[in-house]
């Protein structure tokens, strides 16, 4: 089975899994899904772990797993809030592992998050971007993720809840507590 290129493109995600499940198309397949999450997927980590580097090598990570489970994918979810789960999961755990490696208390976590913030060639923007970005830092990492999807990647309350596993209810109080947050920050002189 040929593929064009054009279609490759526009692929919707039923339409990639029945090419993955065959095995003469199955690599096709999977390339088409990287070329199609893999720009959301860096964005999301990016923005939990900052550094450019960390956030390359844990998007790949990220692949590699979905490339692992994707057999296993029952189909229950969206593809993207899937990958997505995967995503923060990986998140979430880098920075823990972080954390408890260098034995790091979370104000010094932050603080080393806010360094590279500061000093990396890959972040653009005004200060006012840049002050917003290290309000963002403030919070506790898995209401960082909660803020970053809804407030970056406009996700839906539902859709935010099967990736984080909490329920729709918490997700919007933990929304609003950390726009709280963010907003005092703002107006802080920090």
């Amino acid at each position: 089975m040929s593929i064009s290129p054009v279609a490759k493109e526009t692929l919707e995600d039923q339409e990639i899994l029945a090419l993955f499940r065959q095995e003469a198309t199955q690599q096709k397949a999977f390339n088409i899904l990287v070329r199609k999450y893999q720009e959301r997927v860096y964005w999301l980590v990016r923005k939990m772990v900052i550094d450019h580097d960390d956030a390359n090598d844990l998007t790949q990570d990220v692949f590699v797993k979905v490339w692992r489970s994707l057999d296993s994918f029952q189909g229950n979810a969206k593809l993207y809030t899937w990958i997505y789960k995967i995503a923060s999961n990986e998140c979430l755990t880098f920075l823990a592992r972080k954390k408890r490696k260098f034995f790091l208390p979370i104000g010094d976590v932050q603080k080393e998050l806010r360094q590279k913030l500061d000093s990396s060639d890959y972040i653009s923007g005004d200060e006012l971007q840049l002050k917003l970005q290290k309000a963002i830092l403030t919070l506790p990492d898995k209401q960082r993720l909660v803020f970053n999807m809804k407030y970056y990647d406009d996700l839906k309350y539902e859709e935010i809840s099967e990736i984080v596993g909490t329920s729709v209810g918490a997700l919007k109080t933990s929304y609003h507590l950390a726009s709280k947050k963010i907003e005092e920050y703002m107006k802080s002189g920090l």
